[in-house]
């Protein structure tokens, strides 16, 4: 077997590891505030408060908002996701087993994304409770009713996401199901099990948390979390000769925080509960 790969091969091979990161690898990504390329180990996000509109007398000052401007930083943390490979070389020929390699790490990477998310989400403190009911039209009425209350705005970036056993529950429902009454998804869900009903843009997620039986699930606006990252998606590809093996490394850096409490909702759900 050959201890060395070509160079083409490698820069391939990272090629399919960042795809299959952008196209499988996290759902949440698009639906929260992103900043890109961040250089040191953290990064700031402004948490802006309500502007005011006044009156001028003719050729008077333009009065002056006096916006709050609330920094709010995001720390970022190195995940590193890798494996051994042997006989890499056959990789080159095979390109289902490569996409193999390439995925699963870069599921990895994406569920940590996700997961760092959904953890700063699971941090709100506003709370629909659960009861012995699964996820109904009422808990949703009275998430949008605390964001409607708090202006929070409602342009088409209001998500939900939801467990298997809440997404089913929405299907029940025919205002959920029905094509009449549901819209496009929002576009960079395509591909993702989602839809748009009620201003909302609804994922189907299935690693939320539980507790004591209650399934967490979510109403929220973009701009009430932000995810940093400094590094997408970096592929290391390196020979080990006493492994007789190649050893396939991928990493990234990111970090994700809550930025206003305001905005998100959660919806606590009994995940036994019959669907009706």
């Amino acid at each position: 077997m050959s201890v060395s790969i070509d160079n083409v091969f490698i820069k391939q091979f990272e090629a399919e590891v960042h795809l299959a990161f952008q196209q499988m690898g996290t759902k949440l990504r698009s639906t929260v505030r992103t900043k890109n390329d961040v250089r040191g180990s953290s990064t700031t996000f402004q948490k802006i408060g309500k502007g005011i509109a006044s009156t001028k007398s003719r050729h008077g000052l333009v009065p002056v908002m006096n916006l709050d401007h609330t920094p709010v930083e995001c720390v970022l943390t190195d995940y590193y996701a890798g494996d051994w490979v042997d006989e890499l070389d056959e990789l080159k020929t095979n390109i289902d087993e490569r996409r193999v390699v390439a995925s699963a790490g870069a599921y990895a990477l994406g569920r940590k994304s996700d997961e760092l998310i959904i953890s700063e989400l699971d941090k709100a403190t506003n709370a629909v409770s659960a009861g012995s009911t699964g996820l109904t039209k009422s808990k949703i009425f009275e998430a949008l009713e605390f964001l409607n209350a708090n202006d929070v705005p409602d342009d088409g970036q209001r998500f939900g996401v939801v467990g298997v056993h809440q997404w089913n529950e929405l299907l029940s429902m025919e205002e959920f199901s029905s094509a009449d009454y549901v819209g496009d998804s929002y576009p960079l869900l395509k591909g993702t099990e989602s839809r748009k009903w009620m201003g909302i843009n609804w994922i189907l997620h299935n690693s939320l948390p539980i507790a004591d039986g209650n399934r967490s699930c979510f109403i929220y606006h973009k701009n009430a979390i932000g995810h940093a990252s400094g590094c997408d998606v970096k592929t290391d590809i390196s020979w080990h000769g006493e492994r007789a093996s190649h050893f396939v490394s991928n990493c990234m850096s990111q970090g994700a925080k809550l930025i206003d409490n305001l905005g998100i909702v959660k919806i606590l759900c009994d995940d036994d509960a019959t669907i009706a």
